[in-house]
């Protein structure tokens, strides 16, 4: 299944994202996605630092979100 990455960055005053980056990933289940976006959140080449991530599966729906000041979804 394809599952997109998106690193964003929230803004403080309104909770607006802006993505900075979004990544394609074809794995077998989410648990697989989620350590690699974990993984890039770390190393991935980003004009900014991202403040969270979140996971789209195939059909655009949320089913994961991350960032150190977040809790896992």
């Amino acid at each position: 299944m394809m599952f997109i990455i998106e690193f964003f960055r929230v803004r403080g005053t309104d909770e607006a994202h802006a993505i900075l980056d979004r990544v394609e990933h074809d794995a077998t289940d989410l648990e697989d996605v989620k350590v690699r976006a974990l993984s890039l959140f770390e190393t991935l080449d980003m004009p900014q630092k991202p403040d969270a991530v979140r996971i789209l599966d195939h059909t655009g729906e949320e089913v994961f979100v991350w960032g150190p000041e977040r809790p896992s979804a």
